[in-house]
């Protein structure tokens, strides 16, 4: 029982440490917004994508591709949303509504999960493929909700869904996993010199990203909004993967697989939550708040997960 603690204690520290490294210096003045907004998008349009590439195309593609898998993620991903929905038919303000919607499914699947698995299993596992059955979907249903509970705008039209799917098409992440599979597939051999430069830029995504996610947390937002962030933050750590890890389970997902689902399930709110809700004219309240709420309390809560998981012999 106590080496199940462990493994999982040392899976999940090492990332919350990082994060708060990134407060530290941001505290003692090393890092400020603008540094911080630039690393965000260095993680996000470079090194995660090159992470996801550098891992899958190293990979045997008849080994690690598995249909079923990103089928199953994506109708997991449909299923919570589906239940976030619903449960925001009892919230009065619209604006609200949207916000409390896309907080309570969308997962930092990229930063957090490909922490958390790489720290479990030295590499990114089938997190990418979880990526690839998910976060396109995340993108849609959030532009579509914010958009229909944002009572300034009007209906969706043929704009703004082209805009949407152009969007998802951009996202360099499922651009990084594409690549990568289609490098698989052909089989290439990679020169060492490419190899060992992919590899530099790959390891800085985890450290970066994860630092300067702790460099944008502020205790203060995460006071506003308490009681719909709290509701939200119980769906996204721990309601959505009572219902969703079960089933992965029965269907004989385990290890890495089923780490992925997790992180998935219950992994915190993303950080971008709150750059699209305010970007498309929401007051964002809700939304930093359960950001906040969701990466202090998800230490304890992966931790949980990890823990049961470990103890039942599935991971």
């Amino acid at each position: 029982m106590l080496d199940n603690l462990i493994f999982c204690l040392n899976a999940v520290i090492p990332i919350f440490l990082m994060m708060i490294l990134g407060a530290f210096f941001m505290k003692i003045k090393v890092f400020d917004e603008a540094f911080v907004n630039r690393l965000n998008s260095f993680v996000f349009k470079v090194s995660l994508p090159v992470l996801v590439f550098y891992d899958m195309s190293r990979s045997d593609f008849h080994d690690i591709w598995d249909g079923k898998f990103v089928i199953f993620c994506f109708v997991a991903t449909v299923a919570s949303i589906c239940l976030t929905w619903g449960i925001s038919f009892f919230i009065k303000n619209r604006g609200e509504r949207g916000e409390f919607i896309q907080v309570a499914y969308r997962s930092s699947a990229a930063i957090m999960g490909i922490a958390l698995v790489v720290n479990l299993y030295g590499s990114a596992g089938m997190t990418p493929l979880m990526i690839l059955g998910s976060v396109p979907l995340y993108n849609v249903i959030a532009v579509t909700v914010l958009s229909l509970f944002n009572e300034e705008n009007g209906p969706l039209d043929r704009a703004l869904i082209i805009q949407t799917a152009g969007n998802v098409l951009k996202n360099p992440i499922i651009w990084g996993v594409f690549a990568g599979l289609a490098w698989s597939v052909a089989d290439i051999n990679t020169p060492q010199i490419l190899d060992t430069s992919f590899s530099y830029v790959a390891r800085l995504a985890t450290p970066l990203g994860l630092m300067a996610l702790g460099a944008s947390f502020d205790i203060k937002k995460a006071r506003e909004s308490v009681t719909l962030a709290g509701l939200a933050s119980f769906i996204k750590l721990i309601g959505l993967g009572m219902i969703i890890i079960p089933i992965a389970i029965s269907l004989g997902y385990a290890d890495d697989k089923l780490v992925a689902v997790l992180i998935m399930c219950c992994s915190p709110t993303t950080v971008s939550c709150y750059i699209m809700a305010k970007n498309m004219g929401h007051d964002g309240t809700l939304t930093s708040s359960t950001v906040m709420m969701t990466t202090a309390c998800s230490a304890f809560t992966l931790t949980a997960w990890l823990f049961i998981l470990k103890t039942i012999g599935v991971i």
